[in-house]
């Protein structure tokens, strides 16, 4: 099954976040993958990456720099699956959240709620030391901005039946909220069904409602003048 997003008739604005975002996490992608040796890639992980800890360890963030790998583990990836995984979900609710957001808003959307992700996801993870790396808690961010912006929206979703594909359109807000519900599902299976940190999905996504929420007044606002 294939989210297939449709075009907005608005008229478009000046747009460079989510491009601006996709380049840094496959730049970044490359360097690590052709640009460094196994032994300096991991370096680069334990360094960059959020690693997990208990409460206590992460009352000195502030002292020792580790909040700044809560924002630079968004742009770091484990693989190309990884990394198409996530440009394909910036893609279908990046691109059209930013057309109503602007680029700045969509900037501090998914940077807030991916180091927000992370964070929390540093803190249930009941191992210490793993490294949680990945821009899910960022574009988790972005599904929950796209359903507060576009709530009746519609999503175009390629079913596969039997040799043939089936193209319908389904609410977004359906699609969502099943998506919602498998991240409830994993995370209560725990960070090692399938190496992932689903409380950063959750996290990222109840913060992009509540910053989306939050922009709506001067959205209003810009939109009458």
């Amino acid at each position: 099954m294939v989210f297939v997003s449709l075009p907005s008739r608005k008229r478009p604005h000046n747009r460079w976040a989510a491009a601006l975002l996709a380049l840094v996490a496959l730049t970044v992608f490359l360097w690590l993958r052709w640009g460094l040796g196994a032994t300096a890639r991991g370096e680069v992980l334990q360094h960059w990456g959020t690693v997990s800890g208990s409460s206590g360890q992460w009352r000195s963030l502030w002292l020792d720099g580790r909040v700044v790998r809560l924002f630079s583990a968004l742009f770091i990836h484990a693989s190309f699956l990884h990394l198409l995984g996530n440009g394909l979900f910036l893609l279908i609710f990046g691109a059209p959240s930013e057309r109503a957001l602007g680029p700045w808003r969509l900037l501090a959307l998914f940077l807030v709620g991916g180091a927000a992700g992370n964070l929390v996801a540093a803190l249930l993870i009941g191992e210490p030391a793993r490294v949680i790396i990945g821009a899910s808690g960022g574009i988790s961010a972005l599904v929950g901005a796209y359903l507060v912006l576009f709530p009746k929206a519609r999503l175009g979703v390629v079913v596969p039946l039997g040799l043939w594909l089936e193209f319908i359109k389904l609410p977004a807000a359906s699609l969502i909220g099943l998506w919602v519900l498998l991240q409830l599902a994993f995370t209560y299976a725990g960070p090692a069904f399938g190496a992932m940190a689903w409380s950063a999905h959750l996290t990222g996504f109840a913060v992009g409602v509540v910053m989306a929420v939050l922009f709506r007044p001067s959205l209003r606002r810009q939109s009458r003048g």
